[in-house]
């Protein structure tokens, strides 16, 4: 793992007490759940994040992996990508071989998963019956390998947010592992409505995915 120690001279004191409080991956959640979700196309990096007390799925990854990194897990993020939907971020971290996730979304059922999951397979799966759009469909596809943020040191990504575009690009080009089968995926239902009503409570209409007629 990570020295705990890693990002200290990047934060400042102000910063550092903040994320001090942040001793759990629970108590990083329950920070990024507090924050209002942004709905610009702005990528803010950590430090920004602290300062703006506002974040998307992307810049509440980087923040979640800084915070877990002080905590000595290593700075990982994972990919999800959808169909006729946004793709979804994550920061991973790791209990006794298990993965879990914490993350920033603008629906309620896309953001914390417990150190549980074998796999990182095991992991997404945990997302799909919880992953769909303002029609209901059901639209995650693939997952990703970790994207360890070791990659952007020298680019600086816990202040410099010229450095976000470069990790979003980098998402993108990571190797992705299918969901299901095509054909399973030809057969999927739409999504319980009183899921539909408890993903989407609270979310801000702004920051929705609007899907193009078929």
């Amino acid at each position: 793992m990570s020295s705990p120690s890693t990002a200290a001279g990047e934060f400042d004191a102000r910063d550092r007490r903040v994320l001090a409080r942040l001793s759990t991956p629970r108590a990083i959640q329950d920070f990024l759940d507090g924050l209002d979700y942004s709905t610009d196309d702005f990528a803010r990096a950590p430090r920004r994040v602290l300062r703006d007390r506002r974040a998307h799925c992307l810049d509440g990854a980087v923040f979640a992996a800084a915070a877990l990194e002080r905590l000595g897990h290593p700075a990982l993020l994972f990919d999800l990508e959808a169909e006729r939907d946004d793709d979804h971020v994550l920061a991973l971290f790791r209990v006794d071989g298990l993965w879990g996730a914490v993350g920033k979304s603008n629906t309620s059922t896309l953001r914390f998963r417990e150190a549980i999951h074998r796999d990182l397979r095991e992991l997404a799966l945990s997302y799909f019956e919880f992953y769909y759009n303002l029609n209901g469909e059901k639209t995650l596809r693939r997952y990703s390998v970790p994207l360890p943020l070791a990659r952007f040191e020298n680019r600086h990504w816990r202040v410099d947010d010229a450095a976000l575009p470069r990790i979003e690009a980098a998402l993108y080009a990571l190797r992705h592992h299918a969901i299901a089968p095509r054909p399973a995926l030809r057969r999927l239902t739409r999504v319980d409505r009183r899921v539909y009503d408890a993903g989407f409570l609270g979310a801000d209409p702004d920051g929705l995915y609007v899907p193009p007629p078929r």
